[in-house]
């Protein structure tokens, strides 16, 4: 009898530990130090696409350093995404490196940091702060199911 071996892909639920640095190894975000892991399933948003493609195929117990270009990171730096608005807009004392949020036509919130503060107008950078950063994503998986499968509890 040969065990069926879960891998990470389409339809999977994944459980695992991750560290995000930059190239240069500055840490910038991890789970190793909170008592749980994390777990979400392929394909629903919690995870980049290029972080989750990173990780297709690789099984619970593997442990991968992955290099992650800005591309298929939190992408380029936009030009486009720098805007420029009336100062008299915001009602706040605003001041360099403040973000500040904005609904779009959708509703939806967007965030972007206050680059510069002129007498009359006030210029926002809505690019990712990550945006043209390559990026090493470390991951420990700890288990792969099938999004049909009831996760396995301790009692």
């Amino acid at each position: 009898m040969t065990e069926d071996i879960q891998r990470i892909g389409a339809n999977k639920v994944v459980t695992l530990h991750f560290a995000v640095c930059l190239a240069n190894g500055q840490l910038l975000d991890t789970t190793r130090e909170r008592e749980q892991p994390v777990s979400f399933t392929v394909g629903d948003g919690s995870l980049l696409d290029g972080f989750e493609k990173a990780i297709f195929g690789l099984k619970a117990g593997d442990k991968r350093s992955i290099f992650i270009e800005a591309k298929n990171g939190f992408g380029e730096w936009q030009e486009g995404n720098v805007q420029m608005f009336d100062k008299n807009l915001f009602a706040d004392e605003l001041t360099v490196g403040l973000v500040v949020s904005f609904a779009d036509k959708s509703k939806a919130e967007l965030a972007g940091v206050v680059k510069e503060i002129t007498e009359t107008s006030v210029i926002v950078d809505f690019n990712h702060p990550l945006a043209s950063r390559d990026l090493l994503f470390e991951v420990d998986i700890i288990s792969v199911r099938d999004i049909s499968e009831q996760p396995f509890t301790l009692k």
